[in-house]
């Protein structure tokens, strides 16, 4: 029941965005590109919403509650305040708290997918720094194919998602082109170890607490 219920909680925020960006378009208060940018991004926030279900019926696979409400914390965070409510252009350093977050996320994911990986064994006899080195790795690998994705994006289509030139259009050059990259692989990094600390007080004297992030699969 708590999870429909912050389902609903998150539906009914996500729908307050959408009429907000819906609105700004309506008064042209952005270019009719960007207004259309804009809709289009918090509808596929409000699909991403379900993600977890899809997975779960295509797959298979069921995430735990746990790591469902983090998941969706960050598309809170992400793609309704960051991208709907502009929170990413009124922060100025709101992209870096997106690139601590989502590696916490990821990183609970790889506790999940190892534990999966284990089948049937028991985690209680598991080592905890089994989960804490691959959720550690998990998500710094994620966090570089991230970066090849927005290298990919700024090669195709300029969109600057590196930073790799001022709001201008100035190109900048040496370390100075390389902050944004490096600044967001340092977070991401600092996120994952911050997720692994948490994780690793938690189980202290618990030897089945990654026991709570296994994916498990659906028997038909």
């Amino acid at each position: 029941m708590t999870y429909k219920k912050y389902r609903s909680a998150l539906l009914i925020f996500a729908a307050i965005c959408l009429a907000y960006n819906i609105y700004e378009f309506a008064i042209g208060k952005y270019s009719t590109k960007q207004g259309i940018i804009f809709i289009i991004e918090c509808l596929a926030g409000v699909a991403l919403i379900f993600l977890p279900e899809i997975i779960t019926k295509l797959f298979r696979l069921v995430l735990p509650e746990k790591i469902v409400y983090f998941y969706w914390f960050f598309l809170v965070i992400s793609v309704f305040l960051g991208t709907s409510l502009h929170m990413i252009s009124i922060v100025s350093f709101w992209d870096k708290i997106l690139h601590s977050v989502s590696p916490m996320v990821l990183t609970a994911l790889g506790y999940g997918l190892i534990g999966f990986f284990m089948k049937e064994a028991d985690i209680s006899k598991t080592s905890p720094w089994l989960f804490l080195l691959f959720g550690f790795a998990f998500a710094g690998v994620c966090g570089v194919f991230w970066e090849f994705w927005e290298f990919l994006c700024d090669t195709i289509a300029d969109m600057n998602l590196q930073r790799y030139a001022t709001s201008t259009g100035e190109l900048l050059v040496g370390r100075a082109a390389l902050m944004d990259t490096m600044g967001d692989l340092l977070t991401n990094t600092i996120g994952a170890v911050l997720m692994g600390i948490y994780a690793l007080v938690q189980s202290h004297g618990k030897p089945d607490y990654f026991e709570e992030y296994r994916l498990k699969k659906l028997h038909k």
